[in-house]
């Protein structure tokens, strides 16, 4: 642990909050939240433990600081972010400290060995929905607590104002300019799994595995708007969307992409848990009994992502393999990969030209 002052230095924290509001992504703006505090606190980990609108555990952020002598000698300090999605629990000694937080609705301490693990609220509206976390050997100070909260309070509007602009303002889902900003950190993630390097400072993430891409959309949407009118087909839009934020799980990525079709992002170690996540999509859209409408399917195309391919590249073969399933009838979810197998699509190794 390092030793902090009593006195947090106002320019400093100034430009730290300078750099925080020019983010333009939500998630990079979580790891520039706990960049920021850790530091001005005088500790080497943070954590920040964000939770979803049913107020389950969404993804947790870890931040580490340490200082490694290199070959040249040199002294450098070292940042590492790990990123964990899809857990469905806390360990059970931030779990008992978090839980005190919700329930009074402001920080809380546990002693934890020698130390005391400190944790304060994340306020989206009037409700939490998540926790700063860090671990140090002493309670926080006045003036440290006048930081933190007046440092939380800038994030959490700031995060609010940034989400709205990543939002569909029909379903609620994430918009395309939010898929743009996910294929840059995911391409880069794939590209540079264990580390990579700005200036002096060294970030290392977790592996991101492998991930799959889908195009979704709504079969005979047209008539649905033709025969029932815009505001029934708004209806079916946002029940679709609602269906789909259910039945995927809480670390899939959801898009509208435009219309009736929506993107979706999933992380699975092979193609049969990937088809079997799209597959519980398309019987949940099948199954529900829609006003007016009743009945209604969904098509879906969808291929694992290569970062040795343009995302675009990986786009167009999840859309392609959507107009194949359209064409074969509808309400089916087929592969990139698998139709070309079958001979449906050439082997793009030698019928196309990829650029990377």
């Amino acid at each position: 642990m390092l030793s902090s002052t009593s006195q947090v230095q106002v320019p400093g924290l100034l430009g730290k909050l300078g750099v925080m509001t020019s983010i333009r992504d939500t998630e990079l703006l979580e790891q520039s939240l706990l960049r920021s505090l850790g530091p001005l606190l005088g500790v080497l980990d943070t954590s920040l433990y964000r939770l979803d609108d049913n107020q389950k555990l969404a993804r947790v952020i870890h931040y580490h600081r340490s200082r490694e002598v290199e070959g040249d000698g040199m002294a450098r300090m070292v940042e590492r972010i790990e990123i964990v999605a899809q857990r469905s629990q806390m360990p059970p000694d931030i779990f008992a400290l978090t839980e005190n937080v919700r329930l009074l609705g402001k920080p809380c301490t546990r002693k934890h060995e020698n130390l005391l693990k400190i944790a304060y609220p994340l306020f989206g509206g009037d409700e939490v929905c998540g926790y700063f976390v860090f671990t140090r050997d002493r309670e926080v100070a006045p003036n440290e607590d006048a930081t933190i909260r007046g440092v939380l309070e800038v994030f959490s509007n700031y995060y609010a104002l940034l989400d709205v602009s990543q939002r569909d303002r029909l379903t609620g889902l994430l918009n395309r300019q939010a898929l743009e900003n996910n294929f840059d950190r995911i391409w880069t993630a794939m590209m540079r799994p264990d580390s990579f390097t700005e200036t002096d400072i060294g970030r290392r993430s977790q592996p991101p595995g492998r991930y799959w891409l889908a195009v979704i959309d709504i079969d005979h949407f047209k008539a649905v708007n033709d025969n029932y009118g815009h505001m029934v087909g708004d209806e079916v839009l946002l029940l679709v969307a609602r269906l789909m934020q259910t039945t995927f799980r809480a670390g899939d990525l959801i898009y509208r992409y435009g219309g009736e079709e929506f993107v979706a992002i999933i992380a699975a170690e092979n193609d049969a848990l990937a088809r079997n996540v799209f597959e519980r999509v398309r019987l949940a859209i099948e199954a529900h009994s829609f006003p007016r409408v009743e009945h209604l399917t969904i098509s879906i195309g969808y291929a694992e992502v290569d970062p040795n391919l343009l995302p675009l590249e990986v786009l167009s073969r999840a859309d392609r393999s959507l107009y194949r399933a359209k064409q074969d009838g509808r309400n089916l979810v087929y592969d990139f990969q698998e139709l070309v197998e079958r001979g449906i699509f050439p082997n793009p190794s030698y019928g196309e030209t990829e650029l990377f």
